[in-house]
């Protein structure tokens, strides 16, 4: 394991849940040494999330494997001083407790930054540690209603469809913690400087919508709003119901796979309609509504094997782990737990040349590297 990219870093992760874990877990499939402070009592919360494979959730046992787990009570006093003995020989501290939690306990940045000047202490939290937000609560939905990131499609009474993914934890919290921490190290390293990364999710994901912000005030730049182009707009852009009530996918944005489409549905009408607007496009989305409708979805996905535009099913969340591609890339890996059993997990998302991802220790019971970790630190 000594070819590990990130071998040799140590990392407390005080997070919780989703967008802290998933980022720790990155830097642990990457070969640090990460720690996961928990509280003895109750632990990550999504210990506890259901559904429960045999004591613990799924989740956590997804998102927490090559972490160790360390249990603090930091109300205490003793632990307090334990935890700053950690912190003087590690590299990095991640937390996502709102603004001024750690600091009232006594382990906040400044209080970490005396025991050690270099260290790299990252705070995930919804709204940053500054601004009229800082201290209020939210989860993914409400940074993605704040962000535009939850849009209504054109033409549709209902309301907008919740994303079946959590775009802001994720993008905005993981992501940003993510690229940050590894930004920090490289400086830490290079220059022997610590500092404070304040990482807020409606930052981060605000910052990625660039495709939304661009489309701001296109009705005065060029006479007609293009702000729902990729939201439904676009009949050669959209998901159409099929014969068993299921949905494909058309994403023929570029003429040339328009093109193909056409030729593989026979349609030379529609050749020339790639990008019409109005009554004409309101035909254009009727005739491939009953297109796509004559056909069961495996019928379409075979009609379209070999042919390059940018056709696609729309799968379950069972049916993408199961699908050729994400076998053939090894994305779905099982392990055996002894105690839970079988576990499946995602594989880490990068084919490195250097190394091979593996999953070398399971998600941990609660405290279960307590006097390991103490004794590694020289404390009793």
């Amino acid at each position: 394991m000594s070819n590990l990219p990130l071998a040799g870093i140590t990392v407390l992760d005080l997070s919780r849940l989703l967008p802290g874990p998933m980022c720790t877990l990155h830097l642990a499939d990457l070969g640090a040494d990460v720690i996961k402070i928990e509280d003895p009592l109750s632990g990550d919360y999504a210990r506890t999330v259901p559904p429960i494979q045999k004591k613990t959730s799924k989740f956590f046992l997804s998102i927490n494997r090559n972490k160790r787990s360390v249990a603090l009570d930091l109300r205490k006093e003793e632990s307090k001083e334990i935890f700053l003995k950690l912190a003087a020989s590690a590299d990095v501290v991640v937390e996502s407790f709102r603004p001024g939690v750690l600091e009232k306990n006594g382990v906040g940045y400044e209080q970490v930054k005396k025991a050690n000047p270099s260290i790299i202490y990252c705070s995930i939290t919804g709204y940053g540690q500054t601004g009229p937000y800082r201290d209020r609560a939210g989860h993914d939905l409400n940074f993605s209603g704040y962000t535009g990131a939850i849009k209504q499609a054109p033409g549709s009474s209902g309301s907008p469809a919740i994303p079946n993914f959590q775009l802001g934890d994720i993008v905005g919290g993981t992501f940003s913690a993510t690229m940050s921490i590894l930004a920090a190290l490289v400086q830490q390293k290079l220059q022997g400087v610590g500092q404070y990364l304040d990482v807020s999710i409606m930052d981060g994901l605000l910052a990625h919508n660039v495709v939304a912000a661009a489309n701001v005030d296109s009705k005065a730049l060029l006479g007609h709003d293009t702000s729902d182009m990729l939201n439904g707009m676009l009949h050669c852009y959209n998901i159409y119901p099929t014969k068993d009530d299921r949905f494909m996918v058309l994403a023929a944005l570029e003429y040339k796979f328009w093109d193909r489409f056409c030729t593989a549905i026979e349609r030379d009408d529609l050749r020339e309609k790639h990008m019409v607007s109005g009554d004409e496009g309101e035909a254009v989305f009727s005739a491939l509504e009953a297109l796509f409708g004559s056909k069961t979805q495996v019928e379409w996905v075979d009609h379209f094997n070999g042919v390059d535009c940018c056709v696609s099913p729309v799968l379950t969340i069972q049916e993408a782990m199961n699908n050729e591609q994400t076998l053939a890339r090894n994305m779905v890996c099982k392990t055996t737990d002894p105690i839970e059993g079988e576990v499946a997990q995602f594989s880490l998302p990068v084919k490195f040349s250097a190394f091979d991802f593996e999953v070398y220790r399971n998600a941990p019971q609660l405290g279960e590297h307590t006097e390991e970790v103490f004794r590694e630190f020289g404390i009793s």
